[in-house]
Formats: C-alpha cells, sequence, structure tokens
C-alpha cells in the first residue's frame, strides 16, 4: 500500500471508529464494536473495514446492520474528512481477536493444570525430575571441554 493510501486509511479507521463509538440508530448494531483495520484500495474507491463484535451471537445482526449503514457512514465520513472523495465501506468480520482469546485461554487452562499438580506435594518428584536430568549432563565426564 502506498504512504498516501496508508494515511488514507489511518484517518478514515479514527473517524470511523469515533462514529461507530458514539453509537448509531440502527438497533441491530450493538455490542462492542471494535474497527481493527482498515485497508483502502489502491484507487482509493473501497476501503476494507475489519471489525470485531463482542459478543458473539450478536455478530451477524451487527454485521447486517454495519452493511446496511455503510453508505450513511460514507456520507458522514465525507463531512468529518476533507477530501474529494470518499471510498465505498466494505465491512468485514474480523475473527483473529477471537482466535488470540482463545489462545490466551487455553494458555492460561494449561498454566493452572501445571500449578495444580506442583501445588499437589509432588515437590520430591519434580526433585527427582530436576535430579536425574542433572546426573545425565554431569555423570558422562567433564562435558567435552
Amino acid at each position: 500500500m502506498s504512504r498516501r493510501a496508508e494515511q488514507f486509511a489511518s484517518t478514515i479507521h479514527q473517524a470511523l471508529q469515533e462514529l461507530i463509538s458514539r453509537g448509531l440508530q440502527d438497533p441491530r448494531i450493538s455490542g462492542l464494536i471494535t474497527v481493527t483495520s482498515v485497508e483502502v484500495s489502491p484507487d482509493l474507491k473501497t476501503a476494507f473495514v475489519q471489525v470485531s463484535v463482542l459478543p458473539a451471537d450478536r455478530q451477524d445482526l451487527t454485521m447486517h446492520g454495519l452493511r446496511s449503514a455503510a453508505k450513511h457512514l460514507r456520507h458522514v465520513l465525507g463531512e468529518k474528512i476533507a477530501t474529494r472523495a470518499i471510498p465505498a465501506l466494505e465491512f468485514r468480520l474480523d475473527t483473529s481477536l477471537k482466535k488470540q482469546a482463545g489462545v490466551f485461554e487455553a494458555l492460561s487452562r494449561v498454566r493452572e493444570e501445571q500449578e495444580r499438580k506442583g501445588a499437589g506435594g509432588d515437590a520430591s518428584a519434580v526433585q527427582e525430575e530436576a535430579g536425574d536430568g542433572a546426573e545425565a549432563d554431569g555423570g558422562g565426564g567433564d562435558g567435552g571441554d
């Protein structure tokens, strides 16, 4: 993406997030809506808006509402941004945040399991494992010095 397109995308991103956070009159658009990224086509005629919606059960309805409000949002952006033409807005659901949250949740569960196993009074087993590793490292001689 060219520098001009990147700057334009950034400006659209900020203005669009502000508009959405203020709220729209459409009752379908509800929940926590975050504009995660905006990419503008090289000809600056289309802006692809990645949106994250929480809670997950409101995603389809909110995306339908955003797609219906795209022309209105484009008009309001035209009033806020001093440029000759505002690109058409194409909203897409961004699921990367949900995937990331799932990974963090899985890591948290693994950490809790490890803490439960470690706090269960098996300190001698942990010491034996550490001792076995030390014997395997040091039992073969001087280590190739």
